[in-house]
C-alpha cells in the first residue's frame, strides 16, 4: 500500500490550468499556461542536463495552438506579438536567444534541437484548416498578462490584418 503514496502525491501535485481560447472568425488560439514542474519532467524525461533543467523551470511557459478557420492563409509572425504587464513590456526572446544561452552553456546539440522542436515557430503560414503550435517562453512574472497578436492574411500578406487580444494570461506556478 505504501508504494502507491508516491504516485498519490504526484497526482495531486498536478494542476489542471484551462487554456485561454481567443476566437476571431478566422482563427483559434488557444494559450496555456504550464508550470514548471510539467515543463521540467516534459524535457527531464527526454535527458535534458539538470544545468539546462534549472534555466527552462525559471521560465514563463505557455502552450500556443493556432488554428485557421477561414478560407485563405493566415501568416504568424511573433515579431508582431506584444505582451505586457502591469503596463509594461514583456520581452520574449527569439529562438535565436535560446541557441546561443544552449551553446554558451556547452548543452549538447540533440537536447538544443528537442528544445528549439518544441518552440512555437517565429514565422510560420497556416492553410486553410491547418492547426499548428508550440510553446512561447517568456519571463517568469506574478500577476495578469496581456498579449496584443497581429496576424497577417492572404497569399502575399496583403489581405485584412487580424488582431487578437486578452488579458487573461498568467505564469503557472507549481502547487506547494
Amino acid at each position: 500500500m505504501l508504494y502507491f503514496i508516491p504516485l498519490l502525491l504526484v497526482v495531486a501535485s498536478m494542476q489542471a490550468v484551462q487554456p485561454v481560447i481567443v476566437q476571431t472568425p478566422e482563427l483559434e488560439v488557444e494559450l496555456t499556461p504550464r508550470t514548471p514542474n510539467q515543463m521540467g519532467s516534459f524535457y527531464e524525461a527526454r535527458g535534458f542536463p539538470k544545468n539546462m533543467l534549472n534555466v527552462i523551470k525559471q521560465q514563463c511557459y505557455i502552450t500556443v495552438g493556432i488554428t485557421n478557420n477561414s478560407n485563405q492563409r493566415i501568416w504568424l509572425d511573433l515579431s508582431s506579438w506584444e505582451f505586457s504587464a502591469a503596463g509594461k513590456t514583456i520581452k520574449r526572446e527569439h529562438r535565436d536567444y535560446w541557441r546561443k544561452r544552449w551553446q554558451d552553456m556547452g548543452i549538447p546539440l540533440n537536447k538544443q534541437s528537442t528544445f528549439r522542436w518544441t518552440l512555437l515557430p517565429e514565422t510560420l503560414d497556416y492553410l486553410p484548416g491547418e492547426h499548428e503550435g508550440g510553446n512561447i517562453l517568456l519571463p517568469f512574472t506574478s500577476g495578469p498578462i496581456s498579449l496584443t497578436a497581429t496576424f497577417a492574411s492572404g497569399k502575399d500578406k496583403q489581405g485584412k490584418q487580424i488582431t487578437i487580444t486578452t488579458d487573461k494570461l498568467f505564469c503557472a506556478e507549481d502547487a506547494e
